[in-house]
């Protein structure tokens, strides 16, 4: 009988899960990334929005309208997609390697997630 207990006590060992102090762990760090996402989720979904409203702005013969009429037509398209990080003024208005008007912008959104640390994310549209 005797032996009987031992053998039941070394397998009992040999079982091990994961731990309490693990799965708080896991659970803090899963956490901390929805954190993050839940943050910054809501630039990039603007930031879309700002591309499409770009794309369809390039659409247009741009080289027939002057800046004013340009950050304009932005403003409404923009005004359509609540776009709110960037407006007509902010258009970097130039022509590209064909000769045509083109319209990009470039922008920075500082996100605050707790305490004194923010996250600081670049926007592009050139393309």
């Amino acid at each position: 009988m005797r032996h009987h207990q031992t053998k039941q006590k070394y397998s009992l060992k040999k079982q091990a899960g994961a731990t309490m102090l693990g799965v708080m762990f896991v659970a803090a760090a899963l956490v901390f990334v929805a954190l993050i996402a839940m943050k910054v989720f809501p630039a990039y979904q603007e930031y879309y929005s700002v591309k499409t409203v770009l794309a369809s702005l390039n659409k247009e013969p741009l080289s027939s309208m002057s800046k004013k009429e340009i950050q304009d037509s932005f403003d409404r398209r923009a005004n359509t997609s609540y776009v709110t990080v960037v407006t007509g003024t902010d258009l970097t208005i130039e022509k590209n390697s064909a000769g045509e008007t083109v319209a990009s912008v470039e922008y920075q959104v500082i996100k605050p997630l707790f305490g004194n640390i923010s996250i600081l994310i670049d926007f592009s549209s050139a393309n």
